[in-house]
């Protein structure tokens, strides 16, 4: 039986991060933040060595739940999440994922419908099942007061990588097939919805307390493609899990949405919001309020390398504006490897103390 199995609903309540999900509003915040465990620590490093590569990292439950550890032992941070990839599921898909060092993530790519057969959602069972055992372990060796947040790449962000082949400035394949074959490209995005909604399940099942959708280049899309590529998958993998698993909240992370992200919180059901940078504290502060939905944000990731007295200023701007709203403090996006460790307690320190 998983931890989740074991522990029940009762310590899941003392889970601080939970809270917010449950309707509560809390004095001080439950602060993660986005890439929490990378290289920015010596420890993550020296782990990552020891793996051999990142994917070799992704795929040992060990060493794949030690990095998680990692920045709770540090810092003690309210939720740890898994450690693995968005580029996971195309990977388990069969495409083949590999990690150029200093070059990124390189894939075969998918360009037509005729490359989908190439794909087979029923192999994936293989390599999710490893992400699944990372999880069972991770929820064994966690504090029982933290929470551990499973999560996925969008659709449409992790097709960009598909059929690009490698990270991109303005996802231009992707969007190129878009417009020329939509029903083709449909095919894609509806095979990465049914990977996604199997590999949440997996991890929910396994011990995951919450989930996250990361979207990363949701942002490159003009409204009306915005809505069928992002927005509806988005929905069909929130309703999917809704059904399967009712009390576990997730959180959307549509970045670069701007204006459209209230839209994509009400159409697709999301429990929390994940701001970007971008998007100033009072927006964050006003635009959701007729929303029923967590919000969490948005502090400046190079703000957090830089430190100093902006750094303060900015941190107690934003929870001077988030006070009395249902609050995650986190970064607009992750963690940079130049961040130093010791602005990253600082941080933790000034938020649980108030500002």
């Amino acid at each position: 039986m998983s931890e989740r199995g074991q522990a029940g609903a009762g310590s899941a309540v003392e889970r601080r991060f939970l809270a917010p999900f449950r309707g509560q509003t809390l004095d001080v915040p439950p602060i993660w933040l986005m890439r929490q465990a990378g290289r920015y620590l010596p420890e993550y490093r020296a782990t990552r060595a020891e793996a051999g590569s990142f994917l070799k990292l992704c795929y040992n439950p060990k060493l794949a739940a030690e990095v998680t550890l990692q920045p709770i032992r540090r810092y003690g941070f309210d939720a740890a999440i898994l450690f693995a990839d968005i580029l996971i599921v195309p990977d388990a898909l069969g495409q083949g994922v590999r990690f150029e060092e200093g070059e990124g993530p390189r894939l075969d790519p998918i360009r037509s419908v005729a490359d989908l057969a190439r794909l087979d959602l029923k192999g994936t069972s293989g390599k999710f099942d490893i992400i699944a055992e990372t999880v069972q372990r991770l929820r064994q060796d966690l504090p029982r007061e933290t929470a551990l947040i499973g999560f996925c790449g969008a659709p449409w962000t992790v097709a960009t990588y598909m059929v690009q082949g490698q990270g991109s400035a303005d996802q231009a394949e992707a969007r190129l097939w878009a417009y020329r074959d939509p029903e083709g490209f449909d095919q894609l995005i509806d095979l990465l919805t049914a990977a996604s909604i199997d590999y949440l399940d997996r991890q929910v099942k396994a011990g995951a307390d919450c989930l996250q959708i990361f979207d990363t280049w949701a942002g490159s899309l003009p409204d009306d493609e915005f809505d069928r590529w992002v927005v509806a998958p988005t929905r069909t993998i929130r309703e999917a899990l809704k059904d399967m698993h009712p009390d576990v909240p997730v959180i959307g992370f549509p970045r670069g949405a701007g204006a459209t992200a209230v839209w994509y919180v009400s159409e697709t059901g999301v429990n929390g919001i994940g701001c970007d940078t971008a998007t100033p504290p009072f927006v964050m502060s006003e635009a959701f309020d007729e929303e029923d939905v967590v919000i969490q944000g948005n502090l400046d990731p190079l703000l957090l390398v830089a430190g100093g007295a902006r750094l303060d200023e900015r941190v107690d701007e934003i929870l001077d504006l988030m006070r009395d709203k249902r609050f995650i403090f986190n970064l607009g996006h992750g963690i940079v490897p130049q961040t130093p460790p010791e602005h990253v307690a600082k941080l933790v320190e000034r938020v649980r103390r108030g500002g």
